[in-house]
């Protein structure tokens, strides 16, 4: 039996009948078009669908929908667009660090939650943050040099690791 559930998604109210069983991650690729929240291992250890549930990165995979009920959620179609790139999504392109792409959004959207709480991130710290996202193609350091060139381009300063 469906229900109706309403929560705001990218700063856009959305309201949507979903079945009690299905995960965030399916209402927002399936039913409101929203494809960058990617599914990878669908058990939450690859964090490609990682979505930011009230300014907190959740695994889509792992949530269900109606737990979204009444929340905010953004995910990487809210950071930016291609003629207003976020510094996030901009610096990933400068700094070269996506191969595949696969593993993006959710590395996007887990800096972007990091970088809110760390104004001062060590590329120590960085790494820790990315912990919980895997990537298979860059090894992460273009990942770090990204991260770090956003911080520095949205006026955060990084202090050399301890």
């Amino acid at each position: 039996m469906s229900q109706t559930i309403s929560m705001t998604v990218n700063d856009q109210p959305v309201t949507v009948d979903v079945e009690p069983r299905w995960l965030l991650a399916d209402v927002l690729r399936d039913q409101l078009g929203l494809t960058g929240t990617h599914l990878g291992c669908e058990h939450g250890v690859c964090g490609a669908c990682t979505v930011l549930l009230d300014d907190r990165p959740v695994r889509a995979c792992l949530l269900l929908a109606v737990q979204a009920r009444g929340k905010r959620i953004l995910t990487v179609e809210g950071l930016g667009d291609p003629e207003n790139l976020h510094p996030l999504q901009r610096a990933f392109q400068q700094e070269h660090a996506l191969q595949c792409g696969f593993c993006t959004p959710g590395m996007l959207m887990t800096a972007h939650a990091f970088l809110a709480t760390h104004p001062q991130p060590t590329r120590g710290q960085i790494r820790e943050a990315l912990a919980g996202n895997l990537c298979r193609c860059t090894g992460y350091q273009f990942i770090v040099n990204a991260i770090e060139r956003a911080a520095n381009e949205m006026g955060q300063a990084i202090v050399a690791d301890s």
